[in-house]
């Protein structure tokens, strides 16, 4: 067999190889994904047995309070389990954080309503959703670790973007279960207790990725994980606060500025514009489930192709294109969404706006995980992550809907190009296109050929 055959029949066995592993992380990701956002998808049915019922937008306001108090958790979750993956490996990781969502869903699944226990039930509700908010700050930076790790070096952009495929697929489900309870019971008995089937349904499904996660192969090193067990002798251990903010925090600091904008951006399109469409433009809540459920359908699509064009140009194009477009285009489309009670254009208008996202989302995990060596990389990606998610993309929900009480949307849409702005100038003055990365040098060069002996290697970041 000629050297040119041999090395076809290993990029063909890692490939295969990086396949299985994608599919069994990514399965846990859409599993923990559907169960975070079961919840704002089926607040306007179980809001009332939990919150004011007299008044519907305050109902509606105390519901994404919560599911905002849950992201609060986030940056403790990255740390606990960036840490945890660091130290003892991704599978073990991304493990234990399926077993927390799974047990949260199931226990929302038969939580008692006000009517039974009072006070109690928002209380309970609000420590359920902190728990799965500390589950899913873990899932986010493991993962991302994860797949760019498992990933082969030509095709980190569409491995890589598999992880938005799984966590929009997670929303899309939600909504298709929605559709089809709306379809297949009476308002009136969705609202009393069909409610609680879609949580018992991601119980269930997070358990069958428990088992799937079990055959999962570690992308750590033995001597990683060794190092991490050994005592301190000067140097900081793998994993740790100490390694990251003394020798990272550079990184840490881009990993944000990168998040931030995308974030609020991503959860504006993919989240709260579903309350939007139903109390701004006063589109029928079955319709808006539709229109959301066949545009993130779309959407989900995209992400590989995304990720096949960052493969060719770069991850910087791709993130330009969402900061400079989301800055030009974020007012025109919610102002005109705000004035449009037609669904098909409401359709159309998301489109746009998700269009756009996608610049983002399809390569915005893999961009992070080049950030940092293997030693930190899941504790900074997952806390970098985190702090920008919990402080801005998590209480979109909720200053929208404040600004929607307050009857001043437009200072909602400046909010946002505002965040998109700021992230653009992180992608222009901090990054750099198709330079050698901590990744490159770990799993094989995506962009350039391994530097000879001797050669001294540029920074990373190419800052």
């Amino acid at each position: 067999m000629s050297s040119q055959q041999t090395a076809a029949v290993s990029e063909s066995v890692q490939t295969r190889r990086a396949v299985g592993n994608i599919l069994k992380g990514s399965a846990g990701n859409l599993v923990e994904w559907y169960d975070l956002y079961v919840y704002t998808v089926f607040a306007a049915y179980f809001q009332a047995h939990f919150f004011n019922s007299k008044d519907e937008l305050q109902a509606g306001l105390e519901a994404m309070a919560v599911f905002s108090t849950s992201f609060l958790m986030r940056p403790i979750g990255a740390w606990f389990f960036g840490r945890y993956a660091d130290r003892k490996g991704r599978k073990a990781a991304l493990t234990l954080s399926v077993t927390l969502m799974s047990a949260g869903s199931f226990a929302i699944a038969v939580l008692p309503t006000q009517d039974v226990i009072g006070l109690w039930a928002m209380i309970l509700l609000v420590l359920i959703r902190v728990i799965q908010g500390f589950s899913v700050g873990g899932e986010y930076g493991t993962s991302a670790t994860y797949m760019s790790e498992a990933a082969t070096s030509k095709r980190r952009g569409f491995f890589s973007s598999f992880q938005y495929v799984t966590l929009v697929g997670g929303q899309m489900l939600a909504l298709l279960v929605l559709v089809i309870l709306q379809n297949a019971m009476p308002k009136g008995d969705l609202t009393e207790w069909g409610w609680r089937i879609p949580f018992a349904i991601g119980g269930v499904a997070a358990l069958v990725v428990l088992w799937l996660r079990r055959s999962m192969e570690e992308t750590v090193s033995a001597e990683q994980i060794q190092a991490a067990k050994a005592p301190a002798a000067g140097g900081a251990q793998p994993g740790t606060m100490k390694l990251l903010f003394t020798q990272y925090w550079k990184p840490l600091l881009i990993c944000i500025g990168v998040t931030l904008g995308g974030t609020v951006a991503f959860y504006t399109y993919t989240n709260f514009i579903l309350k939007f469409m139903n109390d701004t433009s006063g589109i029928a809540k079955t319709d808006t489930s539709v229109i959301n459920f066949w545009a993130l359908f779309i959407f989900m699509l995209l992400q590989p192709v995304y990720g096949i064009i960052s493969d060719k140009v770069g991850r910087k194009p791709l993130l330009l294109w969402f900061g400079i477009t989301g800055v030009l285009f974020t007012w025109p489309l919610l102002s005109t969404l705000a004035g449009t009670k037609d669904p098909f254009t409401a359709f159309l208008l998301m489109m746009g706006g998700l269009l756009i996202v996608g610049g983002y989302t399809s390569i915005n995990a893999l961009v992070k995980a080049e950030l940092f060596p293997a030693s930190i990389r899941a504790l900074g990606v997952g806390l970098g992550y985190a702090i920008a998610n919990s402080l801005f993309g998590g209480t979109v929900p909720l200053i929208g809907a404040a600004f929607q009480k307050a009857e001043r949307e437009d200072l909602f849409f400046t909010y946002v190009t505002v965040a998109i702005a700021v992230s653009l100038l992180v992608y222009i003055f901090a990054l750099k296109n198709k330079k050698a990365t901590h990744l490159d040098r770990e799993q094989g060069h995506a962009w350039v050929q391994a530097p000879k002996d001797g050669d001294k290697e540029k920074d990373p970041l190419g800052v």
